[in-house]
């Protein structure tokens, strides 16, 4: 029951970051976006790090691997929300689920991971989820699918990157890492278009901001109280929830192959999952 609480909470923050990334669409800029969201991050952990004894986490060891890491989920930041502008927000969510996927075989190059029969099926039904979605033969594919399709797999890096410093590296050093590197990287890429955001554009600001922070924390609450193939099928039901938001908020259309295409993806992820006996 706690899990399913925290997962309520993870949903909540995902699909209020989405609606705020849609709302400054077109009005500010993407970098201004991640460079915000990071200047709020870096905020809310310099306060963790100064009222407790966690900064002792804090090292110099692997900042070559923090870079890396952080390079690549800055780049699938990027594409996410420039996909949450582009696309209807159930198709950016379900092409999301394919990050698994991407990981299972960056991890095999990377990590020298085995590639087993059931992680293979694991990739190829999150393969036949993404042709179910992007229906490449009823319609000319949108170039936006791709941007998020590549986002996925930047954050399959990341992922990988992080599972290696997970071994040596306390949460809060990942953490903190990411939005010290990021933060001066959007800045520089948002310099030559910067313009002050207005008006409630600060709040859909502070929303991303403080939302990239509790949806992270309320799904690693969640693992605690459940496995990770509960905390994973529980998940998938944020594309249904998203894609409910889309229709009431944008008249987006409701699109049976969405759910489809998800559920493969589903499939696929706890196949791996059980294959790999994970536990929280």
């Amino acid at each position: 029951m706690f899990a399913v609480a925290w997962m309520v909470g993870t949903f909540i923050s995902f699909c209020a970051m989405a609606v705020a990334a849609r709302e400054l669409s077109g009005d500010v800029s993407v970098f201004q976006m991640l460079f915000f969201r990071s200047a709020i991050g870096l905020l809310c952990i310099a306060a963790i790090l100064g009222l407790t004894t966690q900064r002792a986490g804090i090292h110099l060891n692997r900042v070559g691997l923090h870079g890396l890491r952080n390079v690549f989920h800055f780049a699938g930041q990027y594409g996410w929300f420039l996909g949450i502008g582009l696309l209807p927000l159930a198709e950016v969510f379900a092409l999301e689920f394919t990050v698994p996927m991407w990981t299972l075989l960056v991890a095999a190059v990377a990590l020298q991971e085995r590639i087993t029969a059931r992680k293979l099926t694991a990739v190829v039904l999150g393969l036949v989820g993404v042709l179910v979605i992007a229906q490449p033969g009823y319609a000319i594919l949108d170039p936006a699918a791709f941007i998020v399709l590549a986002a996925a797999v930047c954050y399959a890096v990341a992922h990988t990157c992080t599972k290696s410093l997970s071994r040596t590296e306390p949460a809060i050093s990942i953490l903190f890492y990411m939005c010290v590197i990021q933060l001066p990287i959007a800045l520089v890429l948002s310099l030559p278009g910067w313009q002050w955001p207005v008006g409630r554009e600060w709040l859909w600001l502070a929303v991303i901001g403080i939302t990239a922070l509790t949806a992270h924390y309320c799904m690693a609450k969640a693992m605690l109280y459940a496995e990770v193939t509960t905390v994973v099928t529980l998940d998938f039901f944020r594309l249904p929830l998203i894609a409910i938001v889309g229709v009431l908020l944008y008249h987006e259309p409701f699109e049976i192959s969405l759910l489809l295409g998800g559920l493969l993806m589903l499939s696929g992820n706890l196949i791996s999952l059980q294959r790999m006996g994970v536990r929280s």
